[in-house]
């Protein structure tokens, strides 16, 4: 007779009795769960230079360049950073999540803009192939580019003596 208990069916009590089988071999194949990740917008940013702000062949070795630098970076989230609401590209941006600044990768523009000097700010449509802009000064990882005030644009380099608004280029 078996040691395993059975209940009043004359089934194995799968509570206190075991199968006497080994348990499942442990899996070896594909993993199938991904570790969560920061959602990046990378793809994203790379569609709008390819297809907007740097599309065609006069562009092609800003585009590239620029290319470049996103893939060697470690950061999550890009943003373009446009001269004016007409979307005239300039440069694009890093965001550091945990202080909200934004910190120029490539292009033109402020070495560092905080959250506060950002004027208006845009998401990229890839099937209408066009920016919009956001009504909200929340800079979130919805947003794909932003503009600055135009006085933020005024000089160039950093002159202390004038000051420039804690925007350093």
């Amino acid at each position: 007779t078996s040691s395993r208990p059975i209940n009043q069916n004359g089934d194995k009590d799968w509570e206190t009795g075991s199968s006497g089988t080994s348990p499942a071999p442990e899996y070896t194949g594909p993993k199938l769960f991904k570790e969560p990740s920061l959602k990046s917008n990378k793809f994203i940013i790379h569609n709008a230079l390819s297809r907007c702000c740097l599309a065609g062949k006069v562009n092609e070795t800003q585009k590239n360049k620029i290319v470049e630098e996103m893939e060697k970076s470690s950061a999550n989230h890009f943003l373009i950073l446009f001269r004016d609401a007409n979307c005239q590209f300039r440069g694009v941006y890093t965001m550091n999540p945990d202080t909200q600044e934004l910190v120029r990768l490539a292009g033109v523009g402020p070495r560092s803009v905080s959250s506060g000097q950002v004027e208006a700010i845009f998401k990229y449509s890839s099937d209408r192939k066009q920016f919009s802009t956001i009504p909200s000064k929340t800079m979130g990882m919805s947003v794909d580019a932003f503009t600055i005030p135009s006085q933020l644009w005024q000089g160039g380099a950093t002159h202390p003596e004038r000051g420039n608004g804690g925007v350093s280029f």
